[in-house]
C-alpha cells in the first residue's frame, strides 16, 4: 500500500520547533543577542546568526567558543535565557494542521531548544497532547540520534490523539523510516534526518529557502501550512479533526481581539486557555501573564542595549531604534534571497 506521491503510508510525523512551528527570527535573535553581547561571541547581527543553523545550533555555537569551559558557559546561559524568555507565537494555521495529523499518525517535537520551553509552548497553545513524545536540545542535543532513538524504541507507533492517554487495545507497529517524516525550517535538520534514514518535508516560512532545503534533501517544501497536511495524508487532509483533536469553533456574534500566542480569550474561536496538567504547576492565566511579563522583560533588556559579562549594564553604542531597524532590515535580504 502506498500513501500520497507514491510513498509508503505515514506513520509518524516529527515536527522540528522554531520556524516550523513557532515565528521564531525575531524571538530567537533577540534572546541570542544578548548572549553574544555578554560572551563577545563576534556574531555581527542577525544575519550570521541564522546561519549558525546550517547546521546543528549547538555545535556551530560551541566553534564561537575559546575552549570547551567557554563553550560550556555560553550553552547554559543561553538555555536559561531560552527557558526563561522565548515565548514565540505559532506559525498561523500550524495548529489547524497538527489537529489533522494526530488523528492519523503518531506525532512528536524534536528541537535544539530546552525542554522547559517546548513545554510552555504546547501547553499554552493546546497541543501538549497531540505529540507522543518530545526531544528538547537539552536532553537529545544530537537529532539524528534522537531520530534514531525514536525508530528504535518499541513503542515508538502509539500516539496520542490530543488526550493524555496513549493508544491502548492491541499491537502497534512502529514506524519504519520509510513511514517517518521529519518536518523542519533548516538546512542542518534536513541532514540529519537523512542521515537517520527518514524522510524529510520543509517549510518555505522558517529559516532557509526552498532551494536550501531541497539541496540538503527534502522531498517537498510546504509554502503554507495546509501544504503539510495535504502532502503527507493526501485525501484526508480534507477530513475534519474529530474527538478531542477537533477545533473548537465560535460560537454565534462571538468577537475576535487581539492575543498573544493566537489562543485563549480573544482569539475568535470561542476557546479557552490550555489547562496544563495536573500538579504542573501552571493555569493559563498565570502561563499568559508569565508570557507578558517574559515579553516585557525581552523588550527592556534590547532597549538597554548590551550587557557585560558579569550581567552588567553597559552604555548602548546605538539608539533603541536602531537594533529594530537592523534586524527588519536582515529579514528583508533573507526573504529576497528565498
Amino acid at each position: 500500500m502506498t500513501g500520497p506521491g507514491g510513498h509508503p503510508p505515514t506513520r509518524a510525523v516529527i515536527f522540528d520547533l522554531d520556524g516550523t512551528l513557532v515565528q521564531t527570527r525575531v524571538a530567537s535573535w533577540l534572546v541570542f543577542k544578548q548572549i553574544n553581547d555578554r560572551f563577545d561571541l563576534g556574531v555581527t547581527g542577525p544575519e550570521q546568526y541564522f546561519d549558525l543553523f546550517r547546521g546543528n545550533l549547538f555545535v556551530q555555537l560551541r566553534a564561537l567558543c575559546r575552549d570547551d569551559a567557554h563553550a560550556d558557559e555560553v550553552e547554559a546561559a543561553f538555555l536559561d535565557l531560552l527557558r526563561r524568555e522565548y515565548t514565540p507565537p505559532m506559525i498561523p494555521g500550524m495548529v489547524e494542521v497538527v489537529r489533522r495529523l494526530a488523528g492519523h499518525c503518531t506525532l512528536a517535537v524534536l528541537s535544539s531548544n530546552a525542554m522547559q520551553v517546548l513545554r510552555r509552548i504546547l501547553v499554552d497553545n493546546d497541543l501538549a497532547y497531540c505529540f507522543a513524545h518530545v526531544f528538547g536540545g537539552d536532553v537529545a542535543p544530537d537529532k539524528t540520534v534522537a531520530i534514531e532513538a525514536f525508530l528504535a524504541e518499541p513503542g515508538s507507533g502509539f500516539g496520542r490523539r490530543c488526550e493524555a492517554d496513549y493508544d491502548e487495545g492491541g499491537a502497534v507497529a512502529v514506524p519504519g523510516p520509510e513511514s517517518t517524516v521529519l518536518v523542519t525550517d533548516t538546512a542542518g535538520d534536513v541532514r540529519a534526518a537523512r542521515a537517520a534514514g527518514i524522510r524529510v518535508i520543509g517549510v518555505a516560512w522558517g529559516m532557509h529557502s526552498p532551494a536550501e532545503l531541497t539541496d540538503a534533501g527534502a522531498e517537498f517544501v510546504a509554502l503554507w501550512p495546509q501544504e503539510v497536511a495535504s502532502h503527507l495524508l493526501g485525501d484526508a487532509a480534507a477530513d475534519e479533526p474529530q474527538g478531542a483533536c477537533a477545533l473548537p469553533t465560535a460560537p454565534a456574534g462571538a468577537s475576535a481581539s487581539p492575543t498573544t500566542n493566537g489562543t485563549g480569550p480573544g482569539c475568535g474561536c470561542g476557546c479557552t486557555p490550555a489547562s496544563p496538567p495536573t500538579g504542573s504547576g501552571l493555569t493559563g492565566t498565570t502561563a499568559l501573564d508569565a508570557g507578558r511579563r517574559r515579553r516585557d522583560r525581552r523588550r527592556s533588556a534590547v532597549n538597554a542595549g548590551p550587557v557585560n559579562a558579569v550581567g552588567g549594564a553597559v552604555a548602548p553604542s546605538r539608539s533603541d531604534g536602531e537594533a529594530e531597524a537592523e534586524l527588519l532590515a536582515a529579514l528583508r535580504r533573507t526573504c529576497r534571497r528565498a
